[in-house]
């Protein structure tokens, strides 16, 4: 089991950019997904944007403001948020996993960070 740690969460105000990492403690190969998922308070935790291999997979609420990239030799994942808006405001994990559904599927992955705050003020 891989361990994850994220960083890099915090508060700004709306239109404003933050930039989350997420390290692991060992390999993860590039043909595993890897991806973000956040969860707002009473809200089911859902995908944000997911790599695997080059691809990448975005759900519709962040196409065109975050963009994810990963770091293959250092095993380091990011999620790079423009334009942020108060509905952004979760808590965003991160996630790794052999998984052969949907790249935004929970249930594709099987590890799993402690998870970053992100808020967004308006």
């Amino acid at each position: 089991q891989v361990q994850l740690v994220e960083s890099g969460g915090g508060s700004v105000q709306a239109g404003g950019s933050l930039r989350l990492t997420c390290s692991a403690n060992g390999y993860i190969g590039s043909s595993l997904f890897m991806g973000w998922f956040r969860q707002a308070p009473g809200k089911e935790r859902e995908g944000v944007a997911a790599i695997r291999v080059g691809t990448t997979t975005y759900a519709e609420s962040a196409k065109g403001r975050f963009t994810i990239s990963r770091d293959y030799a250092n095993t380091i994942l990011y999620l790079e948020m423009n334009s942020l808006k108060p509905d952004d405001t979760a808590i965003y994990y991160c996630a790794a996993g052999a998984g052969d559904t949907s790249a935004l599927d929970k249930s594709t992955y099987e590890d799993w960070g402690q998870g970053t705050q992100v808020t967004v003020s308006s």
